[in-house]
């Protein structure tokens, strides 16, 4: 009887200390558990709620914020980076990109499993936007901006359709992974000397016009 009552004790104490090692998912976040180290692709990949059991190894659980994300270009020591770019008629000019999204619930397993090497902490949302989404960001940018002249992109409306090009590129992007693009801003701003060049054009464009009504 003695016996009997150990080995239940030692039964209960097992349960509790399984049930006590676990991770809880929290609230506002989505749960995606990788088990067998994700050796078998996404089907070691599921979604969870509630208090998970992480202990058996090659398991770790990743938690995706639901809520809106904002964010930045920004430089390793946490300045605000700047891109700089080209106009097809190879006139420089810089983007200070700002942009908000969220995850889509029906596809976070998906961007996990395709971003798990970025690791499971609460960084891994920084750590996708630094290595992911921000280069991503930067070529469609990059390649857009190589399509319009410097004329174009100053003119009333050029910026607005080059941030709506932009906009369209990366929202598709974003899908692609799992996210929903919310917001996007590419933030043109162009050198005192291209303005001033511009001015400079207009105002003779401006008298000539006068002079040929005249």
């Amino acid at each position: 009887m003695k016996q009997t009552k150990q080995m239940v004790m030692l039964f209960l104490i097992a349960i509790v200390g399984l049930t006590s090692c676990g991770t809880r998912v929290e609230p506002n976040y989505y749960g995606v558990l990788m088990e067998n180290y994700g050796k078998g692709g996404k089907s070691d990949y599921s979604m969870q709620q509630g208090r998970v059991n992480t202990m058996a190894p090659g398991t770790e659980l990743f938690q995706v914020p639901a809520w809106e994300q904002r964010a930045e270009f920004t430089e390793e020591g946490g300045g605000k980076r700047t891109l700089h770019l080209k106009a097809s008629d190879n006139t420089e000019f810089n983007a200070s990109p700002l942009y908000s999204y969220k995850a889509i619930k029906g596809q976070v397993v998906d961007l996990v499993f395709q971003n798990s090497r970025l690791g499971s902490g609460d960084g891994f949302m920084r750590s996708l936007e630094d290595n992911v989404l921000e280069p991503n960001i930067y070529d469609i940018i990059k390649e857009e901006s190589r399509k319009y002249t410097t004329d174009t992109l100053m003119a009333t409306g050029g910026n607005l359709r080059f941030e709506q090009d932009v906009q369209e590129k990366v929202r598709k992007a974003f899908e692609s992974k799992g996210l929903e693009l919310l917001t996007f801003s590419a933030n043109l701003d162009f050198s005192d000397k291209v303005k001033q060049k511009i001015d400079t054009r207009n105002e003779v464009n401006t008298n000539i016009s006068v002079l040929d009504q005249q």
